[in-house]
């Protein structure tokens, strides 16, 4: 009699279990909605970037601009407040969510529960590794790391020494952007260090210092972003040292250091850009419509030259 009770209870467990995975149901999406009635998720992998920030801003604008609602959580670098900050949204009843992820691996089981809940999900600047994504709406961030390394090559011929900032471990864009640098820097270049520093600019000047010592004569660094760049530049300067530095985003203070002699060159996106493409794509998929596996944004090299 005391096992089948216990066997009752399991069961009554597991099905409650179950229950609980489901949001109520005025959280799931109805679909057949016009813009302004339409309420995005817009799950951010950090606020502590100007990047990240221009991409909210152009959510922002273009959702205003639409009548829709957006919801905007910050996931300050945490994949796993990241998921929590995704369940939340689902269970607020956002019709869509927009997702720039801090970690690409991650994501993937929130974005796995938006699937079986009908919510689209369209991933901004870094993709998923699984999990069905209505489209990607990004710079060609290969692309980017290839312009980066012929910069270089340009500039201090072939073999030069130099040193990679790589971005947070497991986002896309920090494996897309080392995949491109390395096409030409392999060939055509010395890579002598190569250290991530999170996309972070604190961690970027502390990187470059610890970079150095162990290699003084490093001629060149490639960052995978602007805040790492500009980090490195601080630490640079400290050192007394003339050496190249190319970031990639083209954010505000990396065009001003340009300008000012200091940084040499950014890989230029347009963040804005990527965040009102990515709510016209949202609405699109809800109204039914066919939007592509991946949006392209346009990449620019700005330098001294072009940055006026």
């Amino acid at each position: 009699m005391r096992k089948l009770f216990v066997l009752l209870m399991s069961v009554s467990l597991v099905f409650l279990g179950a229950c609980s995975l489901q949001p109520p149901e005025w959280a799931k999406p109805s679909g057949d909605k016009s813009p302004d009635d339409i309420k995005l998720g817009l799950s951010v992998s950090t606020l502590n970037n100007p990047f990240f920030v221009s991409i909210k801003e152009g959510v922002e604008k273009e959702a205003e601009a639409q009548g829709m609602e957006v919801i905007v959580v910050d996931a300050q670098n945490d994949a796993a407040k990241q998921i929590n900050d995704v369940e939340d949204l689902i269970q607020q009843g956002v019709d869509a969510l927009l997702i720039n992820p801090t970690d690409s691996s991650a994501i993937s089981t929130a974005v796995q529960s938006a699937n079986s809940l009908g919510i689209p999900v369209v991933t901004l600047d870094r993709s998923a590794d699984k999990g069905e994504v209505a489209t990607l709406v990004s710079s060609d961030n290969e692309k980017g790391g290839e312009m980066a390394g012929q910069y270089l090559v340009d500039q201090l011929g072939e073999g030069a020494k130099v040193a990679e900032l790589e971005g947070v471990p497991g986002a896309s864009a920090t494996r897309e952007r080392g995949a491109g640098f390395h096409n030409i820097a392999d060939e055509q270049l010395d890579v002598i260090a190569k250290q991530t520093a999170n996309f972070d600019r604190t961690e970027g000047l502390n990187t470059m210092e610890n970079i150095l010592q162990g290699h003084p004569d490093v001629e060149a660094v490639f960052a995978h972003n602007d805040e790492m760049a500009l980090g490195a530049y601080q630490a640079i300067q400290s050192s007394g040292k003339d050496i190249l530095v190319i970031g990639f985003d083209g954010n505000e203070d990396a065009l001003n250091s340009i300008k000012e002699g200091n940084l040499s060159a950014t890989v230029a996106q347009q963040p804005e850009k990527i965040g009102e493409l990515a709510v016209q794509a949202g609405a699109d998929v809800l109204q039914g419509e066919e939007v592509q596996d991946s949006i392209p944004v346009p990449l620019k090299m700005m330098t001294e030259d072009t940055s006026e």
